[in-house]
C-alpha cells in the first residue's frame, strides 16, 4: 500500500511563498488606504496613485524590502530541502485543499511558479497516468475501446466524482463498457487556457491508448463542461484527430450562459472601487482567479478575456460558441424546486447555475446551444453537487449512450 500524506514538503515551500505574497499584498493595501485617508479626498473622488511619500513612504518601502529579503531566504532554503525529503502519495484531504486553493488563486500560483499549482494530467484512483502505451496497459488492465473522460468543476478534483457512494465514471464502466479516466487540473486558470491543454492531452491519450479507440465520451461537471467545449473548439482549430472519435458530450450543471454569483462578485468589486476610501479593499475582490471570472458569462475563448479588464462591469457578449454540427451533446440540470414543472415555470436552478444556463437556452439565437429537448434532463429537489451523486442522472447517460 502507498503511504499517503496530508501535507507534503513541497506544500510547505508553496505555502511559504504564498505567505510572502500575502504579506506584501497587505502592505500595499494598507499603504494605499493610508494615502487615501491622508489626502482627505471627497467621498466619491478619484483615487490617487496609492503611494505615500516622505518618511511614511520610506517606512512602507522598508517593510516591503525586509519582507522580500527574509522571504527569499526562506524560499531558497525550502527549495533545496524539498527534493531531499522525497515524495509521497497524496491524500484525498490534501487533494481537496489544493483543488480549492487552485480554484481561487490558481492563476497567481501558476504565474509565480508556486509548487502548490496543479499541473494538468489524467488520473485513476488518485494516481497519475503516464501517457504511453506500455504504461497505460499496465495501469489499466482490460482497457476498452470506449473511453470516458471525466472533467471536474471549479475548486474540485478527480477524486470528488465519488460522492455518496456513487461515481458516474464507474457506472459508465459497468453499464456502458466505458473505461473512465479522470482529469485533474488547475481550475483557477482561464477556461480557454485549460481547454487548449485538454485538447492536446486528449490527442496524446487517444494515440497512447492500449487498444484501438472506437469512441470518446466527455463528461463535464460545472466548469468542466465549459473546458470540454473549449477543448473541442481548439482541437478543431489545430486539426487534431480525436474529435473524429467523439461519441457524446455530457454537461452536468454547466453554466453555459454564466453564473449569477460571479456577476454578484463583480458588482462588489465595482462598488468598492467607487470611493478612494474603499478602493484599496477592491483589491481583495480582485483576488479571485481568471477561472472564476470566466464563469460570469460562460467565457470559453482567449478573446473573451485577453486584452481587457476581466473585472470590468459590462453586459454579456452577444455571440457565443456554438456546438459543432453532428456533436451529440446532452445537458443535465438540477433544480431545487419540488418538480420539473415548477422549475420550468420559475426558472429555478441549482443555487449556483440557473436552469436556462445549464440547458444552454438563451433568447439570442447566437448564444442558444440548440440542444434538443430529448437530450435534456432536469433533476428536481437537487442542488449543484447532487448531480454528482444522482443515480438517475447516471442511468440517463447510460440510456443515451445505448441509442444508435
Amino acid at each position: 500500500m502507498r503511504r499517503t500524506a496530508h501535507v507534503h514538503p513541497s506544500d510547505l515551500h508553496g505555502l511559504g511563498r504564498l505567505a510572502l505574497d500575502a504579506t506584501l499584498g497587505v502592505t500595499h493595501l494598507v499603504e494605499a488606504l493610508h494615502h487615501s485617508i491622508a489626502r482627505v479626498a471627497p467621498p466619491l473622488g478619484k483615487p490617487g496613485s496609492g503611494k505615500t511619500r516622505g518618511l511614511t513612504g520610506f517606512v512602507y518601502s522598508a517593510v516591503r524590502g525586509v519582507t522580500g529579503f527574509v522571504g527569499q531566504g526562506i524560499d531558497a532554503g525550502l527549495a533545496r530541502l524539498v527534493p531531499a525529503l522525497g515524495a509521497k502519495a497524496s491524500s484525498a484531504e490534501r487533494d481537496a485543499m489544493l483543488s480549492a486553493l487552485n480554484g481561487v488563486l490558481g492563476d497567481h500560483l501558476e504565474a509565480t511558479r508556486n509548487p502548490l499549482a496543479i499541473a494538468m494530467g489524467l488520473r485513476r484512483d488518485g494516481r497519475a497516468l503516464v501517457l504511453d502505451r506500455a504504461s497505460l496497459a499496465a495501469a489499466i488492465p482490460g482497457a476498452t475501446p470506449r473511453i470516458a473522460v471525466m472533467v471536474h468543476g471549479l475548486c474540485m478534483n478527480d477524486r470528488q466524482w465519488q460522492r455518496g457512494g456513487h461515481d458516474h465514471g464507474a457506472v459508465l464502466a459497468r453499464e456502458a463498457g466505458c473505461t473512465p479516466v479522470y482529469l485533474h487540473y488547475n481550475s483557477g486558470l482561464h477556461v480557454s487556457t485549460n481547454a487548449r491543454a485538454l485538447a492536446a492531452l486528449l490527442e496524446s491519450l487517444v494515440e497512447s491508448w492500449p487498444v484501438p479507440v472506437r469512441s470518446l465520451v466527455l463528461v463535464g461537471h460545472s466548469m468542466g463542461g465549459l473546458v470540454s467545449r473549449g477543448a473541442l473548439h481548439y482541437a478543431g482549430e489545430a486539426g487534431l484527430a480525436w474529435p473524429a472519435k467523439l461519441e457524446a458530450m455530457f454537461f452536468l450543471g454547466t453554466p453555459h450562459l454564466g453564473a449569477p454569483l460571479e456577476r454578484g462578485g463583480n458588482w462588489v468589486n465595482l462598488l468598492l472601487g467607487a470611493s478612494p476610501y474603499t478602493a484599496p479593499f477592491a483589491r481583495l475582490a480582485r483576488i479571485r482567479s481568471g477561472g472564476i471570472t470566466d464563469l460570469r458569462h460562460g467565457a470559453l475563448l482567449d478573446e473573451d478575456w485577453s486584452g481587457s479588464d476581466r473585472f470590468a462591469h459590462g453586459p454579456a457578449p452577444r455571440h457565443g460558441l456554438p456546438l459543432p454540427p453532428g456533436v451529440r451533446a446532452y445537458a443535465l440540470a438540477a433544480t431545487t424546486a419540488g418538480s420539473v414543472e415548477a422549475a420550468l415555470r420559475r426558472g429555478t436552478g441549482d443555487r449556483l447555475v440557473p436552469l436556462a444556463s445549464a440547458l444552454g437556452r438563451h433568447r439570442l439565437k447566437s448564444r442558444h446551444l440548440r440542444i434538443p429537448a430529448d437530450r435534456q434532463w432536469i433533476g428536481a429537489n437537487m442542488n449543484h453537487l447532487d448531480l454528482l451523486s444522482s443515480r438517475e442522472a447516471g442511468a440517463r447517460m447510460v440510456r443515451w449512450l445505448a441509442l444508435p
